[in-house]
């Protein structure tokens, strides 16, 4: 029996997920969690082969939480299931410690094969995530610039692009004005722009948001 654990904060997607495992026989809910916070306590009461993750959580990004969750739960399948793209945070997920990562676009039969891959000690991707970290190979694995930031700084970045200014961005991340002016000044060096303008150029020339 494979335990699943799933942590989403739309109910929506909880309970499809809930009956897509209730048609496999040998898949069982372990527990499931609406935050980061949530899933912490209940990792910690109730054992688990997978978790399948949405990295947009209310408290925590998703990718903050996966390196913790990987070093507390060493025998622990993460895959990542999100409403982004697969070519958008894919690798930066599984740098990060993930098992497989997956778009919630995905259709059934195949998160039913990733959840069953990872559980068994494999990884996952789909074919064409894998033709793009192919033709990223080929090409020097040079991917998007984007990619070499942080979790955290890849919270701030979107947040900032989106248009957020910098003392809303620091009452939703619990960090303080001068750490979240820290995170822009590195992002801005990583990515070689000079201002939030330019954030938000490049987050919609990279369909980071919409």
């Amino acid at each position: 029996m494979i335990r699943i654990a799933i942590a989403d904060d739309h109910p929506l997607i909880r309970e499809g997920f809930k009956k897509l495992l209730a048609r496999q026989p040998d898949f069982a809910l372990a527990s499931e969690a609406s935050s980061s916070g949530e899933l912490t306590t209940l990792l910690a009461g109730t054992g688990c082969d997978v978790l399948v993750l949405d990295i947009s959580l209310p408290d925590r990004n998703g990718l903050e939480v996966l390196p913790e969750l990987r070093k507390r739960y060493l025998r622990l399948a993460v895959l990542v299931l999100s409403m982004h793209p697969e070519d958008r945070f894919a690798l930066k997920a599984l740098r990060s410690g993930a098992a497989g990562y997956l778009s919630k676009s995905s259709a059934a039969a195949e998160l039913i094969k990733a959840v069953r891959k990872v559980a068994s000690g494999g990884r996952y991707i789909s074919d064409a995530l894998a033709e793009i970290f192919a033709l990223n190979s080929a090409a020097g694995g040079q991917g998007p610039a984007h990619e070499a930031l942080s979790a955290r700084e890849s919270q701030v970045f979107l947040l900032l692009a989106q248009g957020i200014i910098v003392k809303e961005a620091a009452a939703r991340l619990g960090l303080s004005v001068n750490t979240v002016h820290t995170y822009r000044r590195r992002i801005l060096e990583k990515l070689s722009l000079q201002s939030n303008t330019h954030l938000a150029l490049y987050a919609m020339r990279h369909e980071l948001i919409d």
